[in-house]
């Protein structure tokens, strides 16, 4: 979790960062905006400070959730990022709410009885925008200009902010890290990951696909989809691409 200033040096970042509990991001930064209001309020702190919390997809959408969703119902002026690579990476690829149906995960192993995890994932960022605050949006690295905007823009608003970024994982996603920019990318185009921001309540798309991607063609590159490709299990690849297609469609409607 990251407050942006310039005043302590001593840090690798240049800046004042705290390192807690993945799920205590929010909570986290909620504390220390909140104590850099009273400092103001005293006249002890001067300068305009803008504050950044960081969380996994496991400390967003799941432990770290309420949290979350105290802090953004509170009004705290900060943005929070979700760092979402769809798994609970760090403490050994289990599943979480965020991950895609038919992944193979260890807590969602893909075999004889089960075709990896067997439920949608979560869609965060419309449970953020319902919280109704300023603003949200999502992005990716493969269109880093888009990311670049959309931080700036949460950055120069007042009260809680939102973003959530796909980051994609060669050891979780297994496929070679040289290709995780154009799975990025393809994740984007197959209209899986849609760029979009939502500002004071309207949705806008940033980015529109160019050329038809299938959720087929974005799931082949990742070996935790490698057994949806056999058998009876290619009825979840279809299954998928009826959820996107549904959920490209709400969106579209939203944003119209």
């Amino acid at each position: 979790m990251e407050v942006v200033s310039t005043i302590f040096p001593y840090t690798a970042w240049n800046v004042p960062y705290i390192h807690s509990a993945f799920e205590n991001s929010a909570a986290t930064i909620s504390g220390v905006e909140a104590a850099y209001k009273a400092f103001k309020k005293k006249g002890k702190i001067k300068k305009k400070l803008n504050f950044i919390a960081f969380g996994g997809d496991g400390g967003t959408y799941d432990i770290g959730f309420q949290s979350l969703s105290g802090a953004m119902e509170r009004g705290h002026d900060i943005l929070y990022v979700c760092y979402d690579n769809e798994v609970y990476m760090n403490t050994g690829i289990q599943r979480s709410s965020a991950t895609p149906m038919g992944a193979h995960t260890t807590t969602s192993p893909a075999g004889r009885v089960i075709p990896g995890k067997t439920q949608f994932r979560k869609d965060l960022t419309e449970i953020m925008t319902a919280h109704d605050i300023p603003y949200v949006a999502q992005a990716a690295p493969s269109h880093w200009l888009d990311l670049t905007r959309k931080v700036e823009k949460a950055l120069s608003i007042k009260g809680p902010t939102f973003i959530n970024i796909l980051s994609p994982c060669p050891l979780g996603w297994r496929y070679p890290p040289s290709q995780t920019i154009e799975i990025s990318k393809l994740a984007v185009e197959s209209r899986f990951w849609p760029l979009y921001e939502v500002e004071n309540g309207k949705h806008k798309l940033t980015y529109k696909p160019k050329k038809e991607v299938s959720m087929e063609d974005w799931m082949k590159l990742q070996g935790r989809f490698r057994h949806l490709f056999t058998g009876k299990n290619k009825n979840v690849i279809k299954d998928c691409q009826k959820q996107v297609d549904r959920k490209w469609e709400k969106l579209w409607t939203l944003q119209s």
